[in-house]
């Protein structure tokens, strides 16, 4: 069911952003010099952060970044290495919504493409890991 709702709200959103103004749509695979470096950072963190999305320390928020959501999953020690990498990501997801925008020549449709990008990642996240549901609450997949 929730998956359903998912692909239904990411129906919606497209069809939006197609009737917005004009019949243009989105191209979420925009490729300038500054997404493709983008995509990489995230890349090349992801490998770090994917054990803190296991543990249900890190999690997906409802507006497309990422929180520490349960620092007592995280031992002391290694708190602060863990909000720097939850710090950068963040950095990089907000920039990466903003330039696709500018990649479009709408730069007015960045927190459209970031709730699309939000319901993204909430979909393609593993079994087990923990999103953000529209209200606040958390939900592990």
């Amino acid at each position: 069911m929730c998956k359903q709702l998912i692909n239904f709200l990411m129906l919606t959103a497209l069809i939006l952003f197609m009737c917005a103004g004009t019949a243009t749509a989105v191209d979420f695979e925009a490729n300038t010099p500054a997404v493709t470096r983008l995509k990489q950072n995230m890349q090349q963190r992801h490998s770090q952060l994917a054990p803190f999305y296991d543990s249900g320390a890190v999690g997906l928020t409802r507006d497309g970044l990422v929180a520490l959501r349960d620092a007592n999953a995280v031992p002391l020690s290694s708190r602060q290495s863990v909000n720097s990498l939850v710090t950068a990501e963040n950095q990089d997801r907000n920039a990466l919504y903003r330039e696709i925008a500018l990649a479009n020549n709408h730069p007015e449709w960045e927190e459209d493409i970031r709730l699309t990008f939000a319901q993204r990642w909430t979909a393609s996240a593993r079994s087990g890991w923990w999103y953000q549901q529209g209200n606040g609450s958390w939900q592990k997949k």
